[in-house]
């Protein structure tokens, strides 16, 4: 059967690290895997209110098909909000998605052909890796340090690589590290992609997520050529099981993103989408994410503070100034995957993910990516003293 399969199959395979976590559904495993929102700051009964409302008043509407592009009222609201941020949008600039990951997929498939080249962060988002891998390319990974992505390696690479489709950046709060890209820095990418003639694909989940130091701007807001296309999510604001996003770019771009979602999925979900767009008017979202602003700040001082306190010397963490991830960085020669699955997890029952997926080239096993999100302080700070006497017996 499967030499019935299309060859870029054999690049979609499971990962090792999500048979290692199927431990955490044990309840005896805290997990600091997983991305997850704090579930407690979810707007739960203002959404019920809304939902109510909806379904009594507005069925024949809210559970019908509509736009492929999404409720015009909804585009509308993101580009207000993008435009508040300095990134000027109207709704025709913007196509709603089932969540940002969508937009990875559907940018890979209007750009990349099979041995075409993406630059990427170096390690990147794992997520991103699995929704580009299908359409067959090629990676050149840009060492990262505090400020994000060396943009003279990328200079390096733009310069020396043939084939160079777009760059894929997290701007801020990096997904594995946590590490936000310094306001030169961003300058400097932009200046590059019109140099060397590529597109940027700036992923920004969780840029609403800063709980310390100054807002920078966007790319999409620096960027003089359109050759920005910008992912955005409701997940990490609001709610992750409500799978609304969004992209924004040039027209040329947006239209045929809009043509291979409709094929993929026809819209998003209209009930949804009516949702958010009676909770954006009605509540006030910018106190919301104010309100979750404070809950992840605290949240990442314990995680940070209690480990190190109690993990080895020879071990360093990322303070990110917000966003959900702190990166550990062990000693060179330490296996984060094996250790995890011959210690962490039968010993201290606890889990996490070990950063070598997360490197698109090269892997490299002294990593591992943490989440202060999910878990509440008294378990947080349990687990991670229990994983760090494990630790200190094997550094």
């Amino acid at each position: 059967m499967s030499s019935k399969f299309a060859d870029r199959i054999a690049r979609v395979q499971p990962s090792a690290i999500r048979e290692l976590l199927r431990y955490g559904d044990d309840p005896s495993i805290t997990s600091f895997g997983g991305g997850y929102p704090d579930a407690a700051l979810f707007p739960a009964a203002e959404l019920q209110q809304i939902y109510t409302e909806i379904l009594s008043k507005e069925s024949a509407t809210a559970l019908q098909y509509t736009a492929s592009a999404g409720l015009p009222g909804l585009r509308g609201q993101i580009a207000e909000r993008m435009s508040s941020a300095g990134s000027a949008t109207d709704a025709d600039d913007v196509l709603i998605l089932q969540g940002a990951q969508q937009g990875l997929d559907l940018v890979a498939k209007l750009l990349i052909n099979p041995g075409d080249v993406i630059v990427t962060e170096n390690p990147t988002f794992l997520g991103a890796l699995i929704a580009f891998n299908p359409c067959q390319p090629e990676y050149a990974a840009v060492d990262m340090d505090s400020e994000g992505m060396d943009v003279d390696a990328l200079e390096a690479t733009l310069a020396t690589t043939e084939n160079i489709k777009f760059i894929y950046v997290i701007p801020d709060f990096q997904n594995p590290t946590g590490v936000s890209l310094s306001l030169e820095r961003r300058k400097r990418v932009i200046e590059l992609a019109n140099e060397y003639d590529v597109l940027v694909l700036e992923d920004s989940p969780y840029r609403e997520l800063r709980f310390e130091g100054q807002q920078l701007p966007t790319l999409t807001s620096l960027d003089t050529e359109h050759r920005v296309i910008h992912l955005g999510s409701f997940s990490k604001i609001l709610a992750p099981g409500l799978r609304l996003g969004w992209v924004s770019a040039a027209p040329e771009i947006l239209d045929k993103l809009g043509l291979l979602k409709l094929a993929a999925d026809t819209q998003s979900s209209t009930l949804n989408m009516t949702a958010v767009t009676r909770f954006l008017a009605t509540y006030d979202i910018d106190a919301h994410v104010s309100a979750m602003r404070g809950v992840y700040r605290a949240k990442r001082d314990l995680m940070v503070s209690t480990m190190i306190e109690h993990f080895p010397a020879e071990v360093t963490v990322t303070r990110p100034e917000g966003g959900l991830f702190t990166w550990v960085t062990f000693p060179e020669g330490f296996d984060a995957t094996a250790f995890m699955a011959e210690h962490a997890l039968p010993e201290a029952r606890v889990a996490y993910v070990p950063g070598g997926s997360f490197f698109p080239t090269e892997q490299r096993s002294n990593y591992a990516r943490f989440s202060y999100s999910g878990q509440s302080d008294d378990e947080m700070v349990d687990a991670l003293t229990r994983l760090g006497a494990i630790l200190n017996e094997h550094i």
